[in-house]
This record gives C-alpha cells, structure tokens and sequence, in this order.
C-alpha cells in the first residue's frame, strides 16, 4: 500500500502532484500565518484610536485609494493572466503596483539585452570577405562534382558529361553574349569551336553518301592501332570544288575585312599624349575653322609680323 503524501493545504506548492511538504514548507506557511495576523491586529488598533478621536472623520487608507484608482482603469486594461508567482488578480494595491513594476522592470531588460547583442553584432567585422566566400564556394561546388564524377566513373577533365541539355543551353547562350576574343584566347577551344560552325554553317550533308561509306569501310571510325590508320576514303571532285570555293570566300573576306585604327599614320602628331589629343580635338571643332588660314600662313611661313 502507497503511502499518503505530505502536503499542507496552504503550502504554495500543493498543486504539485509530486511535492511533499519539508520543514521547511512548514516554516513559510507559519511565517505567513504569523504576518497576517499581526497585519489584522494593527489594523483593528488604529481603528479603535481613530474612532475615539472628537469630530474624527474616517479617511480611505493609501490601500482603498489605490485601489479605487485601479478600478476606474479596469475597463480599458486587458484581462491579467496567471504567471509563475500565484494569481495577481489577488493582489491589490501597493503589491500588484510593485508586481507590475517588476514585470516592467524584465520586458526592459530583456529589450536592452536583445539591442545590446545586435548592436555586438554590427560592430563585429565579417568572419569572411567576399573573395574568401566565393573561394570556398568554388572549393564547395568542386567537391561535390568531384564526389558525382567518382560515382559515375568520370574524370575532371569530362565534368560537362553531368551537365543537362536546359544546362548547356544556358551555358551557350552566355557564350553567345560574350564580346569577341582578343589576343591568345583566338586559340582556345570555344573560339575554334565557334569558326568552325560558321564555317561548316553553308555546307550541305549528304546522308545517303555518308551512310554508303560507312557500310563499305568496316574500320570507317578507326583508331590509332588500326592498319589504316592515315588512308583517307576518295572524295568526290565536286566535294573538291566546294572546299576550294570555301576557301577563297575566306580570303576575300580576309582581304576585304578591316578595323577602325586608334592612330593614324598619315595624320600630323599635334599632341603629346591621349588627353591633350582629345583637349585638340575640342578645339579645333570649336575655333578650326576660325584660325585655318592663320594655321596655313603659319606652316607656309608667310605670316607677318604686326
């Protein structure tokens, strides 16, 4: 048989289910007691003097008043919840104030520690820049295709492989919007990639000639240890024709092309750098037609003197 706890009714903890009551617990709730009944015995004494007293007038105590004061207020506060301390709406006077001063007391605290922590914040510097960032983000992005080209059994070198058809798309289309390749990058695989397409963008396939070919050679896509590695299948005079024609459009263009040229060489030097050639060239827009015949006799060497 479980034994009976011991809990005093009066204890502020006997709402706990697992709470039994300590000398301790005992010695609150005498305390308590004790209060109480000094507290009812003053007042009941200064009533008793006060009543005595000729042409007395009995006053609200400082308790009634603020009470009263709260009351006309009551309408307009929200309803007070239960909190951790017992039910406020016990307290009156002096003790509720004191209770609601403390519970301002926290909220500001709490405030000031919240702004006190992201004021830290925006003090602190970056634990990164941004060129650390975008490093380890690199690093980051590496190691995970890494990771995919090891389980499909890849190298670096194929890492476009993993790339989608809407990926390359996109990939393409950036390319497109590129400027054009200046200095080695003419070279480059994407550059050489990109003449080549132009090139071949005008020449028609035939797919019934290339698919006889293919049935007629059985090594047509040979590899380096083939015996036939070095012949070349005959080609057709009118194939000939075309790659001789397609040449020759190349260099036409080739002639016809030209750039616009930052210096000119027949043009007189009239400057000694960039930004007094483009200071000579705002004057003489402004007063060249002005001081072209004073310009003339000067270079002739037949100005005269005043």
């Amino acid at each position: 048989m479980s034994e009976e706890r011991r809990v005093h009714p009066d204890c502020r903890n006997a709402s706990n289910p697992y709470h039994e009551c300590s000398e301790y617990c005992f010695g609150i709730i005498a305390e308590a007691k004790a209060r109480d009944r000094r507290d009812s015995v003053s007042e009941a004494g200064a009533e008793e003097r006060h009543s005595k007293l000729p042409y007395h007038k009995v006053a609200a105590s400082s308790d009634e008043i603020d009470d009263a004061e709260e009351s006309a207020d009551d309408d307009n506060k929200p309803p007070v919840e239960e909190n951790e301390e017992g039910d406020i709406t016990k307290l009156t006077g002096r003790k509720k104030k004191l209770f609601e001063l403390r519970l301002k007391m926290n909220e500001a605290r709490k405030a000031n520690q919240t702004a006190m922590v992201a004021e830290n914040k925006k003090m602190e510097a970056p634990t990164e820049s941004r060129g650390i960032s975008k490093q380890k983000w690199l690093e980051d992005r590496k190691k995970k295709i890494g990771k995919l080209l090891d389980a499909n059994g890849l190298d670096m070198s194929k890492a476009y492989m993993l790339d989608t058809q809407d990926m390359a798309e996109t990939k393409y289309k950036k390319w497109e919007k590129d400027p054009a390749p200046y200095g080695w990058d003419v070279f480059n695989q994407k550059s050489l990639y990109n003449a080549y397409k132009k090139r071949t963008k005008n020449i028609d396939i035939d797919l019934d000639e290339y698919n006889k070919m293919k049935e007629a050679d059985p090594e047509f896509y040979r590899e380096a240890s083939s015996l036939q590695y070095g012949k070349a299948p005959k080609v057709s005079e009118d194939k000939i024709d075309k790659m001789v024609q397609e040449l020759k459009d190349r260099d036409e263009k080739r002639n016809s092309f030209s750039r616009r040229r930052r210096f000119r060489d027949e043009k007189d030097i009239d400057s000694i750098n960039d930004r007094n050639e483009h200071f000579n060239k705002k004057i003489e827009r402004a007063f060249g037609k002005y001081t072209l015949e004073i310009k003339n006799n000067l270079e002739r060497g037949t100005a005269l003197p005043d």
